[in-house]
């Protein structure tokens, strides 16, 4: 059996081929796209467009060529590292010229008459510079002498300049404010939300032929989008290989699990620690605890409750050294063997490379964001996680938190002696 025939699929959902069948229309890529396409009903029409690496650019633009009427000409120049006279030629090769043995003057005389002829037969001509970030500044004040080609009634050709976010930053620098002042629409492409990442991977699964919605678990989305970061061609990547490793694995649904040994897979690390930023997720807007304590971790044994904490923002260690946030006294637990960062958006626990690990609904991982409610169990512990700015009764939570380390010295007698449990202050 293929990997097709075993997700029910007609053909691959996350190819890094760029394939306007598979475009997903977010609220911003439409955007992009109608000023993209404004440039065909407006005269002057002079539109730019940046995004990040793999946010999606090259795709729209080919949507956008697959929709152009019979009466519009286009020229798509991709490589932009060229002179200024390789770069005209470029342009006349893709109206069909073959300009290899004529100087510049000469260029630009048969692009302007060109311009003027299909303007007499009606046609709107349409000018597409791809990777223009890499556009020498000779070669953009070509792009602006050329915008200025006109009729005595109107310009005749428009253009349409995407790139990375760099040629947001060379078009603003100084010395070309002429050509600056001649742009009409400007654009910038981010990455998905997370809401838009997972109805990008069901539309993309849908085109390829699986409609249930079911492939991937909900939990799988926020693993997805806490390494990509919303970045299409990043979460093309992180999902082809965990469609194949689960196909390996024999599995019908992919989970939190899958994902994560795609990860290790890949090598990568959180989108936040590649790139210096982090993925905008849902923030928390509602008050914390007492003495702004924002998380309550419960400790359990054997079914019984040991002990209730509540921390503040920031990081706290659970382990088996006394100094420890968390102290739990356990030949199962490392000396240092977890860290509980809380911040705007809830919580995240790590793994510090301990022996024997942690699980949540019995699967093991390395690194998660709680949700409220969340069970980490750590050998026969467990630790339950509550979001006190999520909470409806802080001030319970808070009284239990006072009593905890006269519970937990007293409730311990039916533990194994090796397993004794203390909690730190």
């Amino acid at each position: 059996m293929s990997y097709l025939e075993h997700f029910n699929l007609t053909e691959q959902p996350f190819r890094l081929t760029p394939d306007p069948s598979f475009v997903y229309w977010s609220k911003q890529h439409a955007r992009a796209k109608a000023y993209m396409e404004s440039t065909i009903w407006l005269a002057d029409g002079f539109v730019i467009i940046t995004g990040d690496i793999g946010s999606g650019k090259t795709t729209l633009l080919q949507s956008f060529l697959t929709e152009l009427d019979d009466d519009v000409v286009y020229a798509v120049v991709s490589q932009t590292q060229l002179s200024p006279k390789q770069f005209l030629q470029a342009i006349l090769i893709e109206f069909g010229f073959k300009p290899y043995d004529k100087g510049k003057v000469e260029l630009l005389d048969m692009l302007n008459m060109f311009l003027i002829e299909q303007y007499s037969q009606g046609k709107k001509v349409v000018l597409i510079i791809d990777e223009a970030q890499n556009l020498a500044r000779k070669v953009l004040e070509e792009v602006r002498m050329l915008s200025g080609i006109e009729t005595h009634k109107e310009k005749v050709l428009r253009i349409i300049l995407a790139g990375q976010p760099e040629l947001k930053e060379k078009i603003d620098s100084p010395g070309l404010e002429q050509l600056m002042q001649r742009v009409r629409l400007r654009f910038h492409l981010g990455p998905l939300d997370r809401r838009e990442m997972q109805e990008y991977i069901e539309h993309r699964l849908a085109v390829a032929g699986n409609t249930n919605n079911e492939l991937f678990e909900d939990e799988a989305y926020d693993a997805i989008f806490r390494y990509t970061g919303g970045v299409p061609r990043l979460v093309n990547t992180l999902c082809d290989t965990a469609l194949l490793c689960a196909f390996a694995d024999g599995k019908s649904a992919l989970g939190v699990d899958d994902i994560m040994a795609s990860i290790n897979e890949l090598g990568w690390q959180e989108y936040g620690a590649m790139t210096g930023t982090s993925p905008k997720l849902p923030r928390l807007n509602v008050k914390s605890g007492e003495a702004g304590h924002v998380m309550q971790f419960e400790l359990r044994s054997k079914g019984k409750s040991l002990s209730v904490q509540s921390f503040p923002a920031g990081r706290v260690i659970v382990g088996r050294s006394p100094g420890n946030d968390i102290y739990i006294k356990s030949k199962f637990v490392s000396r240092q063997h977890a860290q509980l960062i809380g911040d705007d958006y809830g919580c995240v626990v790590e793994d510090l490379q301990s022996t024997n690990g942690m699980l949540i609904d019995d699967k093991p991982f390395k690194k998660r964001r709680l949700s409220d409610g969340d069970v980490i169990k750590l050998g026969i512990h467990e630790l339950v996680y509550t979001d006190l700015r999520s909470s409806t009764d802080v001030e319970d939570t808070q009284n239990r938190a006072e009593t905890a380390p006269y519970e937990a010295e007293n409730d311990d007698d039916d533990l194994d002696p090796e397993e004794t449990v203390v909690v730190g202050e």
